[in-house]
C-alpha cells in the first residue's frame, strides 16, 4: 500500500512547475503566519470532543455522540474537494476503511463545503465514509481549528480556480486547520494531529495502529 506521505512528496513535485515562486513564496509566508499566531492550535489530547450534528452529502444529519455509542471514532477535518492534498488524504483513508472497521472503528470526514460539493467529494474519490458539511464553521471553531485567509492568499486562490464562495455557499473565506482526532466512545480526545501546513498529513495507517490502541 502506497503512503499518504509518498503521494504528497509525488505531487510536489508535479506541483513545482505549475506555480510561479512568487506564488509559492506568499503562500509559504500565510502558513508560518498561521503557524506563529494564536489561531487554529486544535484541541488536545484529554480534552473533550465537542458534539455536533452535521449533515452528510446526502443531507441525513449524524450526531458525533450517537456514533460514539457505536465505537471510537476518527475524526479527520479537510479543507474540501478543491484541495489536492485533502484528496489524496481521503483516498488514503478509503484504502484503510476496512482496517479501521475491522478495529471497531468509524471513520467522519468534515470540510466547510456544501452537502453538494461535499457529494461530488465524496463521488470523485469513491468514498465509502461520511463526508459531512461545516458550512458556518461552527465546529471547526469548537474544534479550535478555524481561520481566515489573508487577502493575498484569497488572490492566489481565486488565480487558481479555487474559488471558496463557490465551493463553501459563503463569503467567510475560511478554512479549517487539516486534523485528525481519535475519538473514544466516551467523547475523550485520545489522539491529536493538527497541523498548520496544509501540505502536511498524519498517515492514516498510523491512525488505525493508535485507533487499535483506544479499543
Amino acid at each position: 500500500m502506497s503512503k499518504l506521505f509518498d503521494e504528497i512528496q509525488q505531487f510536489h513535485e508535479s506541483l513545482e512547475q505549475k506555480v510561479l515562486i512568487e506564488n509559492k513564496r506568499l503562500i509559504a509566508q500565510a502558513t508560518k503566519e498561521l503557524a506563529e499566531s494564536n489561531m487554529a492550535k486544535g484541541l488536545s489530547i484529554g480534552e473533550q470532543a465537542p458534539d455536533f450534528t452535521l449533515k452528510d452529502s446526502t443531507g441525513v444529519s449524524i450526531t458525533l455522540y450517537e456514533e460514539l455509542k457505536k465505537g471510537p471514532v476518527i475524526l479527520t477535518f479537510y479543507r474540501g474537494g478543491w484541495c489536492p492534498y485533502c484528496n489524496l488524504e481521503l483516498r488514503a483513508y478509503q484504502r484503510v476503511l476496512k482496517d479501521i472497521t475491522a478495529a471497531g472503528g468509524q471513520l467522519i470526514a468534515i470540510s466547510p463545503q456544501t452537502p453538494d460539493s461535499s457529494l461530488t467529494t465524496k463521488e470523485k474519490n469513491e468514498l465509502e465514509f461520511r463526508v459531512l458539511s461545516d458550512t458556518n464553521g461552527s465546529v471547526a471553531e469548537n474544534y479550535n481549528l478555524i481561520f481566515k485567509l489573508p487577502d493575498y492568499q484569497i488572490e492566489i486562490y481565486q488565480k487558481y480556480g479555487a474559488d471558496l464562495t463557490k465551493h463553501n455557499g459563503n463569503d467567510t473565506w475560511e478554512l479549517p486547520v487539516p486534523a485528525t482526532y481519535i475519538i473514544d466512545r466516551s467523547g475523550k480526545i485520545r489522539s491529536a494531529s493538527v497541523d498548520p501546513d496544509f501540505t502536511n498529513r498524519e498517515e492514516p495507517t498510523r491512525m488505525v495502529e493508535l485507533l487499535r490502541e483506544v479499543l
